[in-house]
């Protein structure tokens, strides 16, 4: 059997293999404690060399162009409130221009609607006179026709 002196002991058998189990655990245990502490020596040096002054620094001119930039937002904002006010008041007037010409094209159109009748009914009127002016005129010279027809057939050696 395979056997072991450590310490001034004498390790045989399965004994050996909890030492060296044991052996190996506190070799790694002690391998990990070191990197752990080269890591955390490594962290303290960073954190020592950290210019505090400068993140603060660097977080002021952060903060200067955000403000800048929310104060530029505010004035296209104002501004675009300010274009669409003004698109507004211009469309009201010419909505109310457009209703102005509207209303004096419809006055108009009834104007003409109203002298177009009374033209017809003028002419209507003047063309009933004339028709019976032509009318009695016709009248009177059908009954001079036959007066002077009748004067010739009753005294056929008369001068008409």
């Amino acid at each position: 059997m395979a056997e072991i002196e450590f310490a001034g002991m004498t390790f045989k058998g399965g004994k050996m293999f909890v030492v060296l189990t044991a052996l190996s655990t506190l070799g790694g245990g002690l391998w990990g404690g070191f990197e752990f502490y080269k890591d955390y020596m490594d962290m303290k040096e960073i954190v020592q060399n950290i210019d505090v002054g400068a993140i603060e620094a660097r977080n002021n001119e952060i903060e200067i162009k955000l403000d800048e930039a929310i104060e530029y937002t505010r004035d296209i904002k104002d501004s675009l409130r300010d274009d669409i006010t003004r698109i507004e008041k211009v469309t009201d007037a010419t909505s109310g221009r457009m209703k102005d010409v509207q209303d004096d094209i419809d006055d108009r159109l009834r104007e003409m609607s109203n002298l177009t009748r009374e033209t017809e009914k003028d002419v209507r009127d003047t063309m009933r006179n004339l028709e019976n002016r032509i009318e009695a005129d016709m009248e009177k010279l059908d009954e001079q026709l036959r007066d002077t027809l009748q004067k010739a057939l009753d005294n056929p050696l008369s001068d008409p």
